[in-house]
């Protein structure tokens, strides 16, 4: 009874902690309206070159809790510019909204899965930091669901659909407070070894951490040696340029793999493919969901499989689809409707190789490429790449299709061989390994 108890006890605490991951809610908030409208949002919501900065000094300064708490204000007062700004006729107030929630999300992106990753055990590391990817997935789902013109994806409603944004924020500020502190903050970055125990105590239960404390210290150790690392240095330290080079190209694969052109602009892919418009809506939200059970499967074989053999997998299955997609729209006609469902097909096998392991894979390989002092840059300079690439495909993903219709699914295609290629040769298998061993990894390399 007595340890029935106590795993019921670490359940509730890692409920808790889960809660914290609603921050994700707010990123996929951001692409889930109407697709009408979803075309004057994408090119407003632009990250400020700022952002890198201010992502490290959040990390530093806030640590990583209370990063993620502090950062749902920019939320808060995001919605409300939103959420008033019809009633207001300002379309001033909506754009400022949306730069609001836009630096939000990509502070989000960088806080959340370093989090993840730093109360994680080595074991679980990779299964605890896709739940971020997952929940991202979810909330995609369910906001193409409500951004439905059925549902609040009108002219007169939609105002409330950028209002439910604020429901994930409001939910994280009342539950995160209940989470400890990443224990590698406190005890390499604040020195409070006490506080870091505590905090390992409480995530791991009646679990040893013995060992963890061990780890620790010997990276603490090593950090006083070497200082904080700036961006600057990234750039010109040969130790620790070759896993920037390799979290900067994984960062942009994901992006310039063409999937966010796919979710944003799926219906308008599919109009294109012949198919009325009730058809291209209901065909989107078969895209969530599917993307949201592979994202799961991603969940479960990330620690069995690894993060490289998932990364060639998700790529390698894009390449492919996304070939016999240009194929198929090339020859779509009205005498040929049936090909018209085989886009449909494979744009879900698109979406479904891409979460198996390049949509939640790079978020926290980033955070295993590095230690503890230089994490911070690194992950700002990896979070500022990935949001820039995004901003990037929105704005010229129609543009490009109007001019070359539909071959530009071959730019992304070219992209992701080229992923491939750069994977196979750059990119090392970081499972069931400590931060220790895979930096050692690059020093052999140098």
């Amino acid at each position: 009874m007595v340890t029935a108890a106590r795993g019921q006890q670490r359940s509730r605490r890692r409920r808790r902690c889960a809660a914290g991951l609603s921050g994700g809610n707010r990123t996929s908030r951001e692409i889930g309206p109407t697709e009408g409208r979803q075309r004057v949002v994408d090119r407003r919501n632009s990250r400020s070159p700022d952002e890198c900065a201010q992502l490290k000094l959040l990390l530093i300064l806030f640590g990583r809790k209370g990063g993620l708490l502090l950062n749902n204000v920019l939320v808060l007062v995001g919605v409300a510019f939103e959420a008033s700004a019809k009633a207001a006729a300002s379309f001033e107030l909506f754009t400022l909204g949306r730069l609001l929630i836009g630096v939000n999300s990509g502070l989000n992106a960088g806080l959340a899965p370093m989090y993840l990753a730093e109360i994680s055990p080595v074991s679980l590391r990779g299964s605890i930091c896709t739940v971020y990817q997952l929940v991202i997935t979810i909330t995609i789902l369910l906001s193409q669901i409500l951004g439905h013109k059925s549902i609040l994806g009108t002219d007169s409603l939609w105002p409330w659909l950028f209002a439910v944004t604020a429901l994930p924020a409001v939910l994280q500020g009342l539950t995160l407070p209940y989470c400890p502190e990443s224990p590698k903050y406190l005890l390499l970055n604040k020195g409070q070894e006490l506080e870091a125990q505590r905090a390992l105590n409480w995530l791991r239960g009646d679990a040893a951490v013995h060992g963890e404390m061990e780890e620790m210290h010997q990276e603490a150790e090593k950090n006083k040696i070497s200082k904080k690392v700036t961006i600057r240095e990234l750039l010109t330290n040969r130790q620790l340029r070759q896993p920037l080079l390799i979290g900067v190209v994984v960062m942009i694969a994901q992006q310039l793999s063409g999937i966010n052109a796919v979710i944003f602009y799926s219906t308008t892919i599919f109009d294109k493919a012949n198919l009325d418009n009730d058809e291209a809506q209901y065909g989107t939200i078969g895209i969530g969901a599917m993307n949201v059970v592979m994202t799961l499967v991603s969940l479960l074989l990330v620690e069995l499989a690894g993060r490289k053999t998932l990364l060639l997998t998700g790529f390698t299955g894009m390449f492919v689809s996304t070939v016999f997609l240009t194929v198929a729209m090339i020859y779509t006609s009205p005498d040929r409707m049936w090909l018209a469902y085989v886009c449909i097909v494979l744009v879900v096998i698109f979406v479904s190789m891409f979460a198996v392991g390049p949509g939640s894979i790079p978020w926290f390989l980033v955070t295993e490429l590095f230690n503890q002092s230089s994490r911070p840059a690194a992950t700002a300079v990896a979070v500022t790449v990935n949001w820039t690439a995004n901003f990037v495909v929105g704005l010229s993903f129609l543009p490009l299709s109007d001019i070359i219709k539909h071959y530009v699914f071959v730019i992304f295609a070219a992209i992701q061989a080229l992923c491939i290629i750069f994977i196979i040769l750059k990119v090392p298998e970081t499972k069931n390994k400590t931060v220790e061993e895979i930096t050692a990894m690059f020093r052999q390399r140098i």
